[in-house]
């Protein structure tokens, strides 16, 4: 099992990186809540990561803390959920919004995420509470916050293609991106901001 990387980031496209260890290149998905805080390419990244083992793969995801890891290895036990549906709910809302959300009964906030009609939701908030109690708490990140950058001009276009990789559709992700559009954001803050705003 492989339970943490420490390499150079050599690549960044959400929800996909690359970080590379010892001269081995490690390709990683990782939630929104991770990539928004990823360092430049190029520089040291730390990252807690959870290895699935399919037939036809294996897939590695990256997390900025325990909190996040631990609450997505919680959430790939549930019936119909599984990683692609777990990084949605982690991109859309923050550990300690996900712990109200079950605490609180309210399955019709998890609906606004992608993939999570309403007896998913609901089956997250009787399965969740119980497993919410061990889970550690939220805590500052393991890496720093990214610099300041100047956006590409395919900025809307990375975070669109983000969006459907979560499980939105490509119409709704494209309304998303425009709604929050502006001259100066990246990629990752276009994802951080059209996610914010679907959930408001």
């Amino acid at each position: 099992m492989i339970g943490r990387l420490r390499g150079e980031l050599v690549a960044k496209e959400p929800p996909h990186l690359m970080i590379d260890a010892g001269g081995v290149g490690y390709e990683l998905e990782a939630p929104m809540s991770t990539f928004c805080h990823l360092p430049a390419v190029g520089e040291s990244v730390v990252l807690l990561t959870h290895l699935v083992v399919r037939e036809d793969a294996q897939l590695l995801y990256g997390f900025l803390t325990e909190a996040e890891r631990a609450l997505f290895r919680h959430l790939i036990r549930v019936s119909g959920v599984g990683a692609r549906t777990a990084l949605a709910i982690l991109s859309g809302m923050s550990v300690e919004e996900f712990r109200r959300c079950v605490h609180g009964g309210d399955a019709q906030g998890l609906t606004r995420l992608p993939g999570i009609g309403r007896k998913t939701a609901e089956r997250l908030v009787v399965e969740m509470r119980d497993r919410l109690a061990g889970l550690p708490a939220a805590q500052a990140g393991v890496v720093a916050a990214a610099p300041p950058a100047t956006p590409t001009e395919d900025a809307a276009a990375e975070a669109v293609r983000a969006l459907v990789s979560l499980g939105y559709k490509e119409a709704a992700a494209e309304r998303m991106v425009r709604a929050v559009a502006g001259p100066d954001l990246r990629s990752e803050d276009l994802i951080r901001l059209a996610l914010k705003r679907s959930l408001a």
